[in-house]
C-alpha cells in the first residue's frame, strides 16, 4: 500500500492507487481492461468489454429511487505515456510510483495518470459502495482516448440508456465545462533515398527540459515547442556551417506539447565547435525569450560517430523549411470569449530518418470552418515540400448547452455545499463528449473534476485537497438527480 492509500476519501484514493499499479498507456489497455472487469465482479455489477473496448458497468438503483433518471459516468482508461530522459520506467509493464509533496500528489519521472485515473477511481468508488442514495448508474470507461478518442468513435448506438451524463474528466475545482473544441490530426510523410555521407563528422543536438504540456489546456501558455525551437537552429547550421540532416526525433505524442527533441547533424569537422557554439546562443536565447515560462533550457551537444548516410539535400532544405514554417501554437481567440483560445495547433511529433520522415500535428477548434482552414492550411506547408498529407481522427466540438436541468443541478449542489457559485466554461481541450453526443443527442452533459496540473507531462500532479469536495458534490448530485 502506497502513501496515498491512506489519504481521503478512501473510495477515490484507495481506487487510484490500486489503478496505479496496473499498466495503461494507450494503446496497451489489455491489462487494465481486465482489471476493471475482475474489479466489477468482485463486486457484483453487470460489466462488459464493448465491441469499442471500452468498459460498461451498469448499478440497479438504490430501493426508492428506481423511478429517477439515469445517470452515466463516464471516464478514460488510458494515460500518457511521458517520462524523463534518465527514468527506466517501462509504461506497459511498470507500475506509477507515487508520492506526496506540499499538498500534491506526483509520479516519480513519470506521468502520474490522473488524468483520467481520478476519473476512473471514482467511478469505481460509486459502484463499489453499498452507502450512497441514486437512481440507474451506468459507466464508460473508454479506451485510448488520449491518441485520438477511438473507444468513444466506435461506441456502439444504442448501448447506453443514460438521460444523464457526467464527464469525469475535467481539471478545475469549481469549473464545470458544457463546451469544448473539436480536433483534427494532420500526419505528412515521405520517403526518400538516403545519400552516401561526405562530411568529416557529426553531432547530436539535444533540447530537453521544456515544460511540454496539454496541447488544448496549455497551448495559450507561452510554452516553447521543441520541435520549433530546434528548427531555428537546425536552418542556421545548415546555412551557414554547411551542416546536413541525418536525423531528427521530437516530441512523442500528439496531443503533448513537445519538450523534448533530438539531431542527429553532420558537417565539416572544423565547423563543430562554431556549431557547439551557435546552440549555446540559440540556449540563452530561448531562455530570454521565454522568461519566467521555461526555467530548466538544456540544449547541448555530443560528438557521435560519423554515420554512413544522410537526408538527400534537397529533401533536407524542403523538411526544414516546412517545419519552419509551420505554425505552432494559438492561431486566434474566440472573438465573443476574448479570453478563450478557439483555434490552435501544436507541432507535436517529428521522425526523420532511414529513409522515412514523418510530421504529425493536431489542430483544434471549436469552429469547423477555422478546424479545417488551419488544417488545410497545415496541409499546403507540407504538401509544397513533397510530402504526402493526410487528415484522420475529425471530430466535431460539443456545443454548450447552458440551460440544462443537469447543469443548473450541478451548480445548485455546488453552491450549498461550498457557499459560492461554480464557474461554467468551455474548454479548448478536446473531450469525448462531442463524440458521444453525436450518437446518444438526447443526453444532458456537464464535465466536471478535481484540480489536476501539467497533464501529459512529467510534472503532472493533483490537489489533494479537491479530491473531498470533488466526492461530495459527485454522491449529493447522485442522490439528488431527479425522477423522470
Amino acid at each position: 500500500m502506497s502513501e496515498i492509500s491512506n489519504l481521503q476519501p478512501a473510495a477515490i484514493w484507495r481506487n487510484f492507487d490500486a489503478l496505479t499499479q496496473v499498466p495503461r498507456p494507450s494503446g496497451h489497455l489489455e491489462k487494465v481492461q481486465q482489471f476493471l472487469l475482475d474489479f466489477a465482479a468482485k463486486i457484483g455489477v453487470e460489466a462488459f468489454k464493448d465491441a469499442g473496448g471500452n468498459i460498461v458497468m451498469r448499478k440497479p438503483a438504490t430501493p426508492g429511487y428506481e423511478n429517477r433518471k439515469t445517470t452515466l459516468l463516464q471516464a478514460h482508461m488510458d494515460m500518457v505515456p511521458q517520462k524523463t530522459p534518465d527514468s527506466k520506467h517501462n509504461f506497459e509493464t511498470d507500475p506509477i510510483e507515487t508520492y506526496v509533496e506540499d499538498g500534491w500528489v506526483h509520479a516519480k519521472g513519470t506521468t502520474l495518470g490522473s488524468d483520467d485515473g481520478i476519473g476512473v477511481a471514482a467511478i469505481m468508488g460509486v459502484f463499489e459502495s453499498n452507502d450512497l442514495k441514486h437512481g440507474p448508474l451506468e459507466a464508460l470507461i473508454t479506451r485510448d482516448e488520449e491518441t485520438g478518442m477511438f473507444g468513444a468513435n466506435e461506441l456502439p448506438k444504442g448501448e447506453l440508456n443514460a438521460d444523464y451524463y457526467l464527464n469525469l474528466d475535467s481539471e478545475t475545482w469549481g469549473n464545470f465545462c458544457i463546451g469544448s473544441a473539436g480536433g483534427i490530426d494532420i500526419t505528412a510523410t515521405m520517403q526518400y533515398q538516403e545519400v552516401e555521407n561526405d562530411q568529416e563528422a557529426a553531432v547530436k543536438v539535444t533540447l530537453k527540459g521544456l515544460r511540454g504540456g496539454h496541447s488544448g489546456l496549455e497551448i495559450n501558455a507561452g510554452r516553447a515547442n521543441a520541435n520549433k525551437e530546434m528548427v531555428r537552429l537546425v536552418r542556421e547550421a545548415i546555412a551557414e556551417l554547411a551542416a546536413r540532416l541525418v536525423s531528427w526525433e521530437g516530441g512523442n505524442m500528439r496531443n503533448a506539447i513537445p519538450s523534448h527533441a533530438e539531431v542527429v547533424l553532420a558537417l565539416p569537422k572544423a565547423n563543430v565547435e562554431t556549431l557547439k557554439q551557435m546552440v549555446e546562443k540559440q540556449r540563452l536565447a530561448i531562455e530570454d525569450e521565454f522568461k519566467t515560462i521555461e526555467s530548466n533550457v538544456q540544449f547541448f551537444c555530443e560528438d557521435v560517430d560519423k554515420p554512413a548516410t544522410l537526408v538527400p539535400e534537397e529533401i533536407q532544405d524542403n523538411l526544414v523549411d516546412a517545419i519552419y514554417g509551420c505554425h505552432n501554437g494559438v492561431v486566434r481567440f474566440i472573438p465573443v470569449k476574448p479570453d478563450v483560445v478557439e483555434t490552435s495547433s501544436n507541432l507535436a511529433i517529428i521522425s526523420i530518418g532511414e529513409g522515412k520522415a514523418a510530421i504529425k500535428i493536431l489542430a483544434r477548434s471549436s469552429r469547423e470552418d477555422m478546424k479545417m482552414y488551419v488544417a488545410t492550411q497545415l496541409e499546403s506547408v507540407f504538401s509544397m515540400a513533397g510530402m504526402k498529407v493526410e487528415f484522420s481522427g475529425s471530430y466535431g466540438g460539443w456545443d454548450p448547452n447552458p440551460d440544462s436541468s443537469l447543469l443548473k443541478l450541478l451548480c445548485k449542489v455546488y453552491k450549498e455545499q461550498n457557499s459560492k457559485d461554480a464557474t461554467v466554461v468551455v474548454d479548448h481541450a478536446g473531450l469525448e463528449c462531442s463524440v458521444i453526443l453525436e450518437k446518444y443527442p438526447n443526453m444532458e452533459v456537464v464535465s466536471l473534476g478535481p484540480t489536476l496540473r501539467s497533464p501529459h507531462t512529467v510534472n503532472e500532479r493533483f490537489e489533494i485537497a479537491t479530491a473531498e469536495p470533488f466526492w461530495k458534490l459527485l454522491t449529493a448530485v447522485l442522490e439528488q438527480v431527479p425522477e423522470k
